[in-house]
């Protein structure tokens, strides 16, 4: 049955996806899929989603570091005030995907979150969460790509005024902050922290 559980290292079994780089292995068991609050906290898987839009995930995980500097810890007041000497800066990081579209996403991104009172991004994505357990995929291809809970949810954001959140970004979100489960059921992590 291919895209079904694996035997990790420690025998225990896990999304394939999971044991495919050994930086997955610590993502998979302890981040995703694990809810995630705050603002900040959800601005920043926002912006790495978007970035990770045509890549593999891997790519994006090892330049968190990188991320995370050049973008101000994600701060969203602070990025909002990057001005263009900032937007060439990061043009020019090595540190990061330097896509000026995504870039540039992530900076109008920004100015439009400051303007939202404190916890409203976090109450927006959460209230697109799906309304209740939806059964456990048994192998890959059983895991959607996108949702109707993840087209509301981009269009709600588009109509915000936010860029780079289409279905499919937007349900990659839902899955690393924990609003779906979409661990494996054999998977050793599957319910640990789901909604």
């Amino acid at each position: 049955m291919s895209g079904a559980a694996v035997a990790g290292a420690d025998g225990g079994l896990r999304c394939p996806w999971a044991l495919s780089a050994e930086e997955y292995v610590a993502y998979h068991d302890e981040e995703w899929g694990r809810p995630v609050h705050g603002d900040d906290a959800l601005y920043e898987r926002l912006c790495l989603e978007a970035f990770q839009s045509g890549l593999s995930w891997i790519t994006i995980l090892r330049r968190r570091p990188g991320f995370r500097a050049a973008f101000a810890e994600f701060k969203i007041a602070t990025v909002a005030e990057f001005t263009g000497a900032d937007r060439e800066r990061l043009l020019a990081d090595p540190g990061i995907i330097r896509n000026r579209a995504k870039i540039d996403a992530t900076l109008a991104n920004a100015r439009v979150l400051a303007d939202w009172p404190a916890g409203e991004l976090d109450a927006l994505i959460w209230s697109h969460a799906p309304g209740g357990p939806r059964p456990a995929p048994r192998t890959l291809g059983e895991v959607p790509a996108i949702t109707e809970e993840s087209t509301a949810l981009s269009k709600a954001l588009k109509k915000r005024g936010l860029r780079f959140v289409g279905p499919t970004t937007a349900y990659a979100l839902m899955q690393a902050c924990g609003l779906v489960d979409d661990h494996l059921a054999d998977c050793v992590a599957r319910g640990a922290a789901g909604p």
